[in-house]
């Protein structure tokens, strides 16, 4: 059974940082797509970053340079460093396990979501 425990949100000003964990079990990071999205109130769910198995990732336009994921395969956890982190970033962030990613246009595209973590809450204040 695939297990997804994401941690490591608070609150923080704007300008500050964040690093977000997801240490998983029943499931090899390294070798799934996975992911980061967010989801705050009033608003659709955004893909925040996808990993394929290759490590490559992709991530959405709001987040891009700001944002970096990582993972430790000898811990066999995902990682999300958030720097610069802004109100709008204010969100809970889940870590996700999808059954494949694609490709398209050089940019990852994850399948269907699997398995998702607890969710962790991220605030950054003005």
């Amino acid at each position: 059974q695939v297990r997804l425990a994401d941690s490591g949100g608070g609150s923080v000003e704007t300008g500050g940082f964040l690093r977000l964990s997801c240490a998983a079990s029943g499931h090899t990071v390294s070798s799934n797509c996975m992911g980061w999205f967010r989801q705050a109130p009033g608003k659709e769910r955004e893909d925040v970053a996808t990993v394929d198995s290759d490590g490559k990732t992709t991530y959405a336009e709001s987040v891009k340079g700001r944002f970096t994921a990582s993972r430790d395969n000898a811990k066999n956890t995902l990682y999300l460093q958030m720097n610069n982190l802004k109100p709008e970033d204010t969100a809970i962030y889940y870590c996700s396990s999808y059954d494949s990613c694609s490709q398209y246009r050089g940019s990852v595209i994850p399948g269907i979501l699997k398995s998702w973590g607890q969710g962790t809450q991220v605030t950054v204040s003005s």
